[in-house]
């Protein structure tokens, strides 16, 4: 045992102290620890037994610097001897009460509680030699619980400082507030059966540094519920967390401050489940947050010169069942190679797709097959750069079976140079599963459509399968990012020789085209497909205009999204897209640019290019002058008036989406006048989501975690914890999204907003050495992340573009199964 800073004499006694901790059974297994034994005196220690002969003691200390005795102490003291009467019998335990620290320098007496709680008015409550004691009983396996004050003890000890995990700062509010805690840990028995959103009275205490990273966060207060003063946190304030600590396990809550806590029926839940672990009753997982039981690796080097022998331009990634990571790259060289933009040459754009196999195995990378795309045509000014090529992939259901690879891309071969138009397609092929190398004659055509390539943008790509069998297709809007200001992309003048590429309502706003849209269909295995019921449309309908439908369509209303997700546990659709460009809100044309995210859970109208966010709209231009403005878009009655539309003229309404951001924040939302406009003040603004940032956006969505889909014997997978939680990120790293967040099931198909989310930067690091330029992002069979780092150029690969893997290495939950007091009745 190593005790740090101690005198000679003062290690010896601890170590005697620690040896008499383990002998009385602290560290025993369930016979030990049910060995009776005679109480010893203890004038201020009060004692109730429980029914049922409980073999488990909590030892609660309430000394005070201050010498008095708080109604709170009471409070505590009581409540936690009814938790310990209560409940099933292999679930209760002795308490016992002492303001007396010298309980601290007997170990034999010690030893024999499963857990300490300290419910203490803070202050220099041990001396050097108790504080010795309680160090050594931590490190011969003991629990702690610290309750509010408790956080205040020892303030000149670094090691209780780490016991508690924080200290309160001077300027915390002292009143009692209202405030909602947001419960972010689903499983630990502290948080079991709380409610996500946890409204409560307390007396709210802000931290002189963040533990969070260093601990694992149970719950965090939402300061925008209350008036955290000057010493505030910001969004992400921790309020009760956990860690194993010195050998031993420690947890903390920062509620219990007021008389009336413990009386409530959530609160003494909450302490229940706090001592349930502490006590070694329950085993519970305190590791899941912690920033240094994660380690990112990057798992392929550079290219050789003038080769894309390791990774082309990274556009995305799927996993197989045995662990191999399948990555494509877009269509962009590397940057020796010559990029054609004269319409004139016939290799105009002409470019590599290529898709790559790591093989976790062997660690070795395949380059299993390269596609002729159209997508290697620079950067630069919207007439100039684009952004087709190969734009998506994913594997059949029955993979292992079959070896068909679904590509979604732009062949060269089929491009109009006259015209500048080409054909977007979905192929399947088949792949050699012992040489890894993509049959290219193998080509099934499923579904194909055409997009303008005269201007640039917004190509999307993502796809996804849901439980089904039903493959989503994500296409972005085809549509120009200029001509509109940054506002809402649909000025329907600008054309190339009849078709428009400045005018989203040809596209995302149009029922009859498969453009800026999430598609589903049934593929079969003759390479043909079906579509399932519940899209938007079945294709059939018309109105007073005789516009019709696509009957592929199942969300229409999408800028760019470029990945998508399904959570086949639930078959809920999670897709992330990219805004326009207008830096701030317009006063005469609407919204600032949102890049959005949206747990969508039935067909529906996502509103680009009439409304964003929370159904907030843009107004409308048309011809002959688009730079005069018209009326507001009706976001529950849209109507595509455009010239250049051929679909449906009324729209279906639009729904409200989850996550929006823009540069000055998350979730700008405005008051609204009596037609619910909103008023696009920027000094009017509030925000929804302060853990939001913007600036050069780039929307990335990511996966949904399900650790019953990853192998039991893993060695890298994630925790459990992560369950449900979805995962939201940005191209860019400084002050945009890389969060994981918990939604409402019962509010997030109709744009409810999340209850909670956490930061990922320290666990999947952002930085120049790190994953800067966030691409996609997948779970694997073996429950490690998978993450492509596009590199730190645009349209071609460089030696920071790689594949990483994040693996979780921070052990299982505790106490040991051995370990535990008793056994899991």
């Amino acid at each position: 045992m190593h005790l740090r800073g101690l005198s000679k004499r003062r290690r010896v006694w601890a170590a005697s102290l620690a040896a008499g901790a383990v002998t009385a059974g602290l560290l025993s297994g369930p016979a030990a620890s049910a060995r009776p034994y005679p109480e010893p005196p203890l004038t201020t220690m009060s004692i109730k037994s429980p029914p049922g002969g409980a073999n488990v003691r909590v030892l609660i200390f309430h000394g005070s610097a201050a010498g008095d005795e708080s109604p709170v102490v009471n409070a505590g003291i009581e409540a936690i001897e009814d938790i310990g009467l209560s409940g099933p019998a292999n679930r209760r335990f002795k308490v016992q009460a002492t303001g007396d620290a010298s309980v601290f320098t007997d170990g034999t007496r010690l030893g024999r509680f499963n857990a300490i709680v300290f419910l203490t008015g803070g202050g220099d409550v041990l001396d050097p030699e108790q504080e010795a004691g309680l160090e050594a009983y931590m490190e011969a396996g003991g629990g702690f619980l610290g309750i509010h004050d408790a956080a205040r003890a020892e303030p000149y000890s670094d090691w209780f400082t780490g016991l508690v995990g924080a200290r309160p700062a001077a300027s915390s509010p002292a009143a009692v507030q209202r405030a909602t805690v947001e419960v972010g840990d689903r499983r630990h028995p502290a948080a079991t059966d709380l409610p996500v959103q946890w409204k409560r009275p307390d007396k709210w205490l802000n931290w002189v540094k963040n533990p969070s990273g260093e601990v694992h966060t149970v719950a965090r207060v939402r300061e925008s519920t209350y008036q955290p003063g000057t010493g505030a946190n910001g969004w992400d304030h921790p309020v009760s967390w956990c860690r194993d600590y010195d050998g031993g396990r420690s947890f903390y809550t920062g509620m219990g401050g007021t008389v009336s806590s413990y009386d409530e029926t959530d609160f003494r839940a909450h302490l229940r489940g706090a001592l349930m672990w502490t006590t070694r009753l329950e085993q519970a997982d305190c590791k899941a947050t912690i920033n240094a039981n994660y380690a990112a690796e990057r798992l392929t080097k550079p290219n050789q010169p003038g080769q894309n022998d390791q990774i082309g331009e990274p556009h995305g990634l799927v996993t197989a069942p045995d662990g191999r990571v399948f990555y494509i790259g877009r269509g962009g060289a590397d940057s020796s190679q010559p990029v054609i933009t004269d319409w004139n040459n016939p290799d105009i754009g002409k470019g590599k797709g290529e898709i790559h196999v790591y093989d976790p195995r062997t660690k070795q990378v395949t380059l299993a097959g390269a596609l002729t795309v159209f997508g290697n045509k620079g950067g630069g000014d919207e007439l100039i750069k684009v952004e087709e090529g190969l734009l998506g992939i994913e594997l059949d259901p029955k993979f292992a079976q079959n070896g068909w690879v679904y590509l979604h891309y732009t062949p060269h071969e089929r491009i109009d140079r006259e015209t500048r138009m080409a054909e977007r397609r979905v192929s399947r092929f088949t792949l050699d599963q012992a040489t890894n190398k993509l049959d290219l004659a193998s080509e099934k055509v499923l579904l194909k459509w055409p997009v303008q390539i005269h201007s640039c943008c917004h190509a999307g790509g993502g796809m996804a399968w849901d439980s089904k069998g039903n493959l989503y297709i994500a296409t972005g809007d085809n549509n120009s990012s200029g001509f509109s200001g940054g506002y809402s992309g649909n000025n329907p003048e600008p054309n190339y020789k009849g078709v428009s590429f400045a005018d989203a309502r040809r596209t995302a706003g149009n029922t009859n085209n498969l453009n800026g849209k999430i598609l589903r269909i049934h593929p079969e295995p003759d390479g043909t497909y079906t579509l399932p019921e519940g899209n938007l449309f079945t294709g059939k309908e018309t109105d007073e205009g005789g516009g019709k439908t696509r009957g592929e369509i199942y969300v229409m209303g999408v800028r760019n999204p470029a990945r998508i997700f399904v959570d086949k546990s639930t078959d809920v659709l999670y897709a992330g897209w990219v805004g326009p460009d207008a830096s701030g809100p317009s006063t005469t044309w609407g919204p600032a640019k949102y890049d959005t995210f949206a747990a969508i859970t039935k067909a529906g109208n996502r509103g680009w290019p009439y409304c964003m966010g929370n159904k907030q709209p843009y107004r409308d231009r048309n011809l002959p002058d688009p730079s005069k403005p018209l009326g507001w878009y009706d976001c529950d009655h849209p109507k595509n008036e455009s010239p250049n539309n051929d679909g449906l003229v009324n729209l279906p309404p639009v729904t409200g989406n989850n996550i929006w951001y823009s540069p000055s924040g998350g979730a700008p939302d405005y008051p609204r006048d009596a037609n619910g406009v909103p008023s696009y003040k920027p000094e009017e603004a509030t925000y929804k989501l302060p853990w939001l940032k913007g600036g050069g956006q780039a929307a990335m969505n990511g996966p949904v975690y399900r650790s019953g889909a990853v192998a039991a014997d893993s060695t890298v997978k994630w925790p459990a914890y992560w369950d449900g939680k979805w995962f939201v990120g940005d191209f860019y790293d400084a002050d945009q999204p890389r969060h994981a967040v918990l939604m409402d099931p019962k509010t997030q198909g109709d744009g409810g907003l999340p209850v909670h989310a956490e930061s990922l930067k320290k666990i999947v690091p952002i930085g120049n050495d790190g994953i800067k330029n966030l691409m996609d992002w997948k779970f694997g069979p073996d429950g490690a992340l998978y993450v492509l780092d596009y590199g730190r150029g645009f349209f071609t690969s460089d030696s920071k573009s790689a594949l990483w893997r994040v693996v979780y290495k921070g052990g299982g939950p505790t106490p040991a199964a051995g370990q535990l007091a008793r056994g899991t009745e």
